[in-house]
């Protein structure tokens, strides 16, 4: 979806997430992403953030990868690694929120973990989204509609 965004809005860059940008460096993941894994993508998303530019839409943002990582490890203490990303992410204008939807889910989980875990972190993410100061929007339906949503949203924050 944010590349479809990118796409439309060709004064804006596109950066991938930071899971297809380290395999595509040779970082060698675990079949099953392991708490290394998402600590590595979360430092990773923290420096894309850093290093960015204006008009920029990242394909995922630090507050994503954290919520792996507490989801993988809820006894990690990631009371420093959550006011470094609250930090970092305090440089975005719009945070779009993509929960899961039972009837237009467009992602297929593959094993048999992940669909449960990608549920915890849609949990943990409802929690958290509203703990920042971003503007923040939930988009809901097919892949269409969110893209309509998102867009109209830019264009009105534009004005």
């Amino acid at each position: 979806m944010a590349e479809e965004i990118a796409d439309s809005l060709s004064d804006h860059e596109f950066i991938n997430e930071p899971y297809l940008q380290l395999e595509e460096e040779g970082y060698l993941f675990s079949e099953i992403p392991t708490l290394d894994d998402y600590m590595e993508q979360f430092n990773f998303s923290v420096e894309q953030l850093q290093n960015s530019g204006e008009s920029v839409i990242f394909d995922r943002c630090p507050l994503d990868l954290l919520t792996y990582v507490y989801a993988v490890d809820k006894k990690k203490d990631i009371s420093a690694l959550y006011e470094e990303m609250a930090m970092v992410i305090a440089e975005i204008d719009l945070l779009v929120f993509v929960p899961i939807e039972k009837k237009f889910d467009l992602i297929v989980c593959q094993g048999s973990d992940l669909p449960n875990l990608r549920q915890e972190v849609n949990d943990i993410l409802e929690d958290w989204i509203g703990d920042f100061s971003n503007e923040i929007l939930e988009v809901s339906g097919t892949l269409e509609n969110r893209k309509k949503q998102i867009l109209d949203k830019i264009t009105s924050m534009e004005k």
